[in-house]
């Protein structure tokens, strides 16, 4: 079978590699049908994600079809439709003992630690695969991950319906986070450099928007939030300076969300976040959120459809990433299909 690996960063080469077999009774064979390229999957490809380690099949959006399961396999059959879970931990920890599995002290996610979804098919245990619902695509249901991310995003924050919210960026991750959120509370700032962005935003949920190239992210939370702050703000830009002009943006009391995984170092001022009393977390992958996720599709509060632009056989890959790598303006969700 065909897969996509990543030899080391910037090589990538389509490779031939046997089709696996189910090594355990729980086991399900999935048939791959699409898979999304992530901004994670691009940082590996380029080398700046450091988590992973080469070389590796890369993708952790996964959607197929099961052609076969394990006898012992009770809650999949053959023919459903499912997308995968891209985590995998270990059950004992200390962080799976207190339900937190997404930050297990053996944690190995498809994709990044261990081999992800690009090939054609992959055998994961039962519990890790989600039927999807007969109402969204294959292409579409790739942004079922994404929007985990969301969801956690949110619940790590403790999101709540009196909240005034900042979400700093207006991209994949962004807007992922802003679909969840607008269905937790009504006060939402977005801030961007990009109009286009901002514009999406104001019709998904924002109640204000910033373009933080021709205005002061600092003086306009405060104009919106009535000279308080945000009271959560959570950084989908991730790069050297955000998290500091969001630990000012946010009010006394308030809790500052960070995802970003640079391993630069990122200067903290300490007498902003202990005088306000802030609380500043972390918030990483998803933990067993697909079935919310789901479950939001089907009472019809989420809609995923529309968000794919562009999709691309995967023995297109390396076209598909130089695409990505462009900036193309008409660019949204980019995925590989497997019908090549």
């Amino acid at each position: 079978m065909k897969a996509v690996q990543i030899v080391k960063p910037g090589q990538l080469t389509i490779i031939d590699m046997e089709k696996p077999e189910l090594s355990g009774p729980d086991q399900v064979l999935v048939k791959m049908t699409a898979a999304g390229i992530c901004g994670s999957d691009m940082g590996i490809y380029h080398g700046s994600n450091a988590a992973a380690t080469y070389p590796r099949i890369i993708g952790h959006e996964m959607v197929g079809t099961v052609v076969e399961t394990g006898s012992g396999a009770t809650n999949i059959k053959v023919g459903d439709r499912v997308i995968i879970n891209q985590v995998t931990s270990c059950g004992h920890c200390y962080p799976c003992r207190i339900g937190r599995g997404n930050v297990c002290d053996h944690l190995a996610v498809r994709g990044v630690h261990i081999d992800g979804g690009y090939r054609e098919y992959i055998a994961v245990p039962e519990s890790d695969c989600y039927v999807l619902p007969d109402s969204i695509s294959d292409e579409d249901a790739v942004m079922i991950e994404p929007t985990t991310i969301g969801i956690q995003a949110c619940t790590r924050a403790e999101l709540n319906k009196d909240d005034m919210l900042l979400i700093y960026g207006s991209g994949a991750l962004g807007s992922s986070i802003l679909k969840t959120a607008s269905l937790i509370c009504s006060h939402i700032i977005v801030a961007d450099v990009q109009e286009n962005k901002l514009e999406t935003a104001k019709k998904n949920g924002a109640s204000y928007t910033i373009n933080t190239k021709e205005e002061d992210l600092l003086s306009k939370v405060k104009e919106y939030t009535n000279g308080h702050g945000a009271t959560v703000s959570i950084d989908a830009v991730c790069n050297k300076d955000s998290l500091n002009q969001l630990l000012n943006a946010t009010g006394n009391a308030g809790r500052v969300i960070t995802m970003g995984f640079s391993t630069s170092p990122t200067e903290i001022n300490q007498f902003v976040i202990t005088s306000k009393e802030l609380d500043v977390r972390g918030s990483r992958l998803q933990n067993k959120m697909f079935g919310k996720a789901i479950d939001l599709i089907g009472e019809g509060k989420l809609d995923l459809s529309g968000s794919v632009s562009h999709t691309f056989p995967l023995t297109k890959a390396q076209e598909a990433f130089d695409f990505v790598d462009s900036h193309d303006p008409s660019m949204r969700k980019v995925v590989l299909t497997f019908d090549f």
